[in-house]
């Protein structure tokens, strides 16, 4: 049965670590001046689905993105550990070539599909879904019927949680949906057969 719940899975704005290409992981780095700038936009179209709360990571380049599409909306928000990025181990702030250099093979298993726990000491694709699934589960329960939330996380949970969601395997969604840009976002309905996704990395 429909409830007409819907999710919008919105990614953070842009740091100084993404224009750089370096990894972040579970590493705080705060949102760029350009970051900013794309929290306040993604927050001014999102007023288009007329969401009723907001549900962000604690780390604050995800909890001031949610912020900005809560105060533009003027609905609560809320903070949940559970939605942080990817634990990325010892390859937290190093760029693709130096992490190539460090530990090439095992990258190039993660690229290739093996799901090992990033970094050495990170953690696995599977055990980020399970901690973005529960929590978003537990934010699904909380919504009326035909009302929408926005949950602002981070690029590998973000993916992670909309696979979980809608039954697509993480391996599957890892190797072939594609990332969602700085700033975008997806959007997942509960459906009379369970949750679908209905927009993936929009507004493009």
């Amino acid at each position: 049965m429909s409830t007409g719940r819907r999710l919008v899975v919105l990614r953070h704005g842009e740091t100084e670590f993404n224009a750089a290409g370096r990894w972040q992981g579970q590493f705080d780095a705060p949102l760029s001046e350009r970051g900013h700038v794309q929290a306040a936009e993604a927050a001014r179209m999102l007023a288009s689905y007329s969401p009723k709360c907001v549900v962000a990571s604690d780390l604050s380049r995800a909890a001031d993105t949610g912020r900005a599409v809560a105060e533009a909306a003027g609905i609560p928000i809320t903070y949940d550990a559970r939605l942080r990025e990817v634990n990325v181990g010892d390859w937290a702030g190093l760029t693709n070539a130096q992490i190539r250099e460090q530990s090439g093979d095992l990258l190039e298993r993660i690229d290739a599909g093996e799901d090992l726990r990033r970094g050495g000491t990170g953690e696995t694709l599977d055990e980020v879904a399970r901690r973005v699934h529960a929590a978003a589960l537990e934010v699904a329960e909380r919504m009326a019927p035909d009302t929408t939330t926005v949950i602002a996380t981070h690029g590998v949970a973000g993916r992670a949680l909309v696979a979980a969601l809608t039954g697509i395997a993480q391996h599957t969604a890892w190797l072939g949906v594609g990332n969602l840009g700085n700033c975008h976002w997806a959007v997942v309905e509960d459906g009379s057969r369970g949750w679908r996704m209905t927009g993936w990395n929009l507004p493009v």
